[in-house]
């Protein structure tokens, strides 16, 4: 009897140890891919004719039948020759401004006779004008008036958009351009600028930023109106550095949350110092329809108590098959390629145009019987893993969320992923290694905001730098119930 539990005992621990070098071996792929890995999240099967478990014979069909309908339908081969691939990479655009220098040959015969010409185009580029606009106002003394009345007029100064700074809207909105879009912290726009001889202090510069940031407060709340009003968002969120004077010594995690709307091409960051659900409980308060996420925990009591449709990330779900993918390859691939076969119809479905509709029937037809087979065989897989194994965390966070992953078929106009999110909140994660914190948490608030204007302008080709000057000339002169006009997406409009 002894013998027996001796015996289960070392069998547990002998378990434990298999269980722990799994663990272990798996934080080590994690680390060698997240160091020397690729990027790109886009699963390649190594034979893409074969799938790594066996799967009932009516599913195979049913792949098959996908696969052939977009290799028949779909696949288009546009041939061109070397010449014309080298031709249009290099293909200078016709906007910029041309300076001809006309050549000839070092000798001409006399008598020769000029037949044509040869072009070869180069591209140059001059450091950017700093100069100076020089208001001269004129003076008039009025008709039966002498010099020492008061009866003179003198021509109106323009509105400037920070009263008594020698900074104008064009500097100020490179200012702005240059950090959020280019992530460039004040002290290197400082030495910018000293290179070409302007030496400006820093509290001068951080002064433009902080103004320019307050004239456009109203312009940042109307956009904020503009999302809650759509009927679908994506949120997400990513932390902040920020100087906190009741924390020496360290910084305070701050948030940055982020609401997308896709539709219209809309966006909106709002800086929060926590990560607790307090803060998109306040943004959605009045927001009404399909709010796509994360499986974060915030969200959840948030839809509970308002008239909210919660659905969730695929790619996320997709994200822990992958790195799975060294502990039990086999299904961890056979996941992926069901998942790359979803996605291929999504891309079939972006190059035939299709409207919601069409999009949600294609989604029904083709994508929703690969999902259901997929979460039944992710239930039957699960009884046969260890639960904290990689694969059996993988299954667990899918089978928990089924539903919600898959809640985009049965509407057109949703995304199966929050990737468009993603991909608006990497400027900040990109911001935050070069200018490291934000000043104080009234710093990140203003940060969050340009970073909602400028990320709008992007995501309708906008080149902010001309919207922020034209607004900044306008800004103090604009009616405050007309301010929804110098919204980037409506700007740009008046502007054609």
């Amino acid at each position: 009897m002894s013998t027996s539990a001796e015996d289960n005992d070392y069998k547990q621990l002998y378990e434990s140890a298999i269980n722990k070098v799994e663990q272990l071996q798996h934080e080590l792929n994690q680390l060698k891919k997240m160091i020397f890995g690729v990027r790109q999240e886009r699963f390649i099967p190594a034979d893409k004719n074969q799938l790594a478990l066996d799967i009932p014979t009516e599913q195979s069909a049913a792949v098959c039948n996908v696969l052939d309908a977009k290799k028949v339908t779909y696949v288009k081969v546009v041939k061109q020759d070397a010449t014309q691939a080298r031709d249009s990479r290099h293909t200078i655009p016709s906007h910029l401004r041309r300076e001809d220098v006309i050549i000839d040959p070092d000798h001409i015969p006399a008598g020769s006779k000029h037949i044509g010409t040869t072009e070869t185009e180069v591209l140059e580029y001059k450091p950017a004008e700093i100069y100076v606009v020089r208001y001269i106002r004129n003076k008039y003394l009025l008709p039966s008036a002498d010099e020492t009345s008061s009866k003179i007029i003198v021509g109106p100064l323009p509105t400037l958009p920070v009263a008594k700074s020698m900074m104008g809207p064009g500097l100020l909105a490179q200012l702005v351009v240059e950090k959020i879009c280019d992530h460039l912290p004040v002290h290197r726009q400082q030495q910018r600028l000293e290179r070409d001889g302007i030496k400006l202090p820093y509290s001068t510069l951080s002064d433009g930023f902080a103004k320019t940031a307050a004239l456009i407060t109203p312009i940042y709340r109307a956009l904020v109106t503009e999302v809650l009003n759509a009927d679908y968002l994506q949120a997400d969120e990513t932390s902040v550095p920020v100087l906190d004077k009741d924390k020496k010594g360290s910084t305070h995690r701050g948030y940055y949350w982020l609401y997308q709307d896709n539709i219209n091409k809309l966006l909106v960051f709002d800086y929060q110092p926590g990560r607790g659900r307090e803060g998109p409980a306040e943004m959605l308060k009045d927001f009404y329809g399909t709010l796509q996420t994360d499986a974060y925990s915030a969200y959840n009591s948030i839809v509970d108590t308002n008239n909210i449709t919660l659905i969730h990330c695929l790619a996320h779900a997709r994200r822990y098959f992958s790195d799975a993918i060294y502990s039990d390859r086999e299904r961890a691939e056979y996941v992926l390629e069901q998942l790359q076969l979803v996605y291929q119809i999504e891309r079939d479905s972006r190059a035939l145009n299709h409207d919601n509709e069409k999009r949600a029937a294609s989604r029904q037809k083709h994508s929703l019987p690969i999902l259901k087979k997929l979460g039944s065989w992710m239930e039957d897989q699960y009884k046969q893993v260890l639960p904290q194994s990689p694969i059996g965390k993988a299954l667990a966070y899918s089978i928990k969320r089924w539903d919600k992953l898959c809640a985009f078929v049965y509407d057109g106009k949703l995304h199966p992923d929050n990737n468009a999110a993603e991909r608006s909140i990497r400027a900040t994660v990109i911001g935050r290694k070069n200018y490291l914190f934000a000043g104080s948490h009234e710093s990140a608030k203003r940060i969050a905001m340009l970073y909602s204007l400028i990320g709008t302008c992007k995501l309708h080709n906008i080149n902010p730098s001309l919207w922020l000057k034209d607004v900044l000339m306008v800004i103090n002169d604009h009616p405050i119930n007309r301010i929804k006009e110098l919204l980037p997406h409506i700007w740009i409009t008046k502007q054609k």
